[in-house]
């Protein structure tokens, strides 16, 4: 006999809430399977990939874009030119009866061999000439000449600190590794002193993270995360924060996930904030503070996972496709948020979303809500409202992997120098993280930007502290 599905009973619903949370459980299985022992084309691949898919890759742009690296290596290496002569018996022409001398046609024809030479730390010694007169009451020694370090008391030049600040916080290099390197070169440096030169530097330069922190504050549109990171001083999980404004790239530290960081790092500015689902950016993004934008990476990636389980997660998965594919012609077409670009989103982005809106709708019922798809159009519609702000603004992006991206380099450091000692040590790392990722997004040099500025540092005016910062950063004459 067929069943009833009119018939109710309390066995149904024990019946129904076990088949959810059976669907979750298999869920959460093949999530953990394809994590150890999946391939790695199982894998999310990247959107650029995906839009790019069946694509045929222009030569043109592929030439000017090797072009363009060249370029900017030849610009940041040092260039010796060797000139090579043509040999005396080739400066006659064979050709000519009278046996023409040539001469020379354009400037030549360049090669290039690139080496390596072994980098090596400078000592300068101060051999200081002290005099004495024959009657013992006199004796004179010369003054120290200027030493070029950050402090009288310290035989460190700011081109060292700035190497090591570098080393840790660009490289993500723990400190052991950074001491056997030294040793190699010639110079046996105890990790204490290393860290006091850290730190040290971190408290010279705060008044510049500040000021960087403070302009992303002010801009309209900011993108925020959030990590883990160990404290050796408490067991619980501490975090570091990431804000992000165009080119301009904060983080913060804190020994919670509270909200308590982005209502301190915002305040009450306005504008856009670009982040995931997580409540801690709720104190900001109320009626009086910013305007939340949601992230469609987040949106992809929960379809993507349901898709093994769901096949039908696949129309969602080429609709979020689509999207990027009218933000990849806009920015290949130099037009990224400029009238032309909103134009493309009216036209063409907005009937994308409605047209997952309305497939969202009609797949719900259709799917235990503790289920991977289930679970993956819940959360796509109730944060309905914050993934569609981007439609009517050029300025916002459609996901917050900028963010995401800054948060590598502490994520990968964390797996090397596994942990800060204590939050005001924690404050420090994200200070000088700050510093050295904003030179990297501007195109500076963090060891030639620290070299300066850390000279400067004790001469410069404090009300003009933002010239120091990395994008306005110009070298002392």
């Amino acid at each position: 006999m067929a069943p009833d599905d009119d018939h109710k009973c309390g066995w149904r619903d024990v019946a129904e809430k076990h088949e959810q949370e059976l669907a979750k459980v298999k869920a959460q299985l093949d999530a953990l399977t394809r994590k150890v022992f999946g391939k790695s084309s199982e894998k999310m691949p990247p959107m650029d990939r995906e839009v790019r898919r069946g694509e045929q890759a222009d030569p043109e742009k592929t030439r000017e874009k090797r072009r363009r690296a060249a370029e900017l290596r030849t610009t940041r290496a040092v260039t010796e030119d060797v000139i090579t002569n043509v040999p005396d018996d080739k400066r006659t022409c064979p050709h000519c009866e009278s046996g023409a001398r040539v001469t020379p046609l354009g400037p030549g024809k360049e090669c290039s061999v690139w080496h390596w030479v072994p980098g090596f730390f400078r000592r300068m010694r101060f051999v200081r000439e002290t005099v004495a007169c024959k009657c013992g009451a006199y004796v004179y020694t010369a003054p120290c000449p200027d030493k070029g370090t950050t402090s009288e008391k310290t035989r460190y030049a700011p081109s060292f600190i700035a190497h090591l600040i570098v080393s840790k916080c660009d490289d993500s290099l723990p400190l052991y590794r950074i001491e056997q390197q030294y040793e190699r070169l010639g110079i046996p440096m105890a990790r204490s002193t290393m860290s006091d030169l850290f730190h040290r530097a971190a408290g010279d330069l705060a008044p510049i993270a500040d000021a960087l922190l403070a302009e992303v504050r002010a801009s309209p549109v900011v993108h925020a995360d959030e990590t883990p990171m160990r404290m050796q001083t408490s067991k619980k999980r501490a975090y570091l924060w990431t804000f992000l404004a165009g080119k301009l790239t904060a983080y913060r530290f804190s020994a919670s996930r509270s909200g308590k960081t982005p209502c301190d790092v915002l305040g009450n500015s306005q504008g856009h904030l670009v982040v995931d689902a997580y409540t801690g950016y709720n104190a900001v993004t109320c009626a009086d503070g910013r305007v939340r934008v949601g992230c469609l990476a987040h949106v992809r990636r929960k379809f993507f996972d349901a898709k093994k389980s769901a096949p039908e997660s696949e129309v969602a998965l080429e609709i979020i496709t689509a999207l990027y594919r009218v933000e990849r012609e806009a920015k290949d077409q130099n037009l990224a948020g400029s009238p032309k670009h909103l134009a493309m989103r009216d036209a063409r982005s907005k009937p994308l979303m409605a047209q997952l809106h309305a497939w969202l709708v009609e797949q719900r019922p259709q799917h235990p809500p503790r289920g991977p798809l289930g679970a993956a159009i819940g959360y796509t519609l109730d944060n309905w409202t914050e993934l569609t702000h981007f439609v009517g603004d050029a300025r916002l992006p459609l996901d917050n992997n900028a963010a995401e991206a800054a948060l590598r380099v502490v994520a990968l450091g964390r797996k090397n120098w596994l942990f800060v000692y204590d939050e005001e040590k924690g404050k420090n790392l994200a200070g000088l993280l700050s510093l050295v990722a904003t030179c990297e997004a501007n195109d500076v040099n963090p060891v030639a930007y620290l070299t300066d500025v850390l000279a400067r540092l004790g001469r410069h005016p404090a009300d003009r502290i933002g010239e120091l910062l990395p994008h306005r950063w110009k070298p002392a004459t």
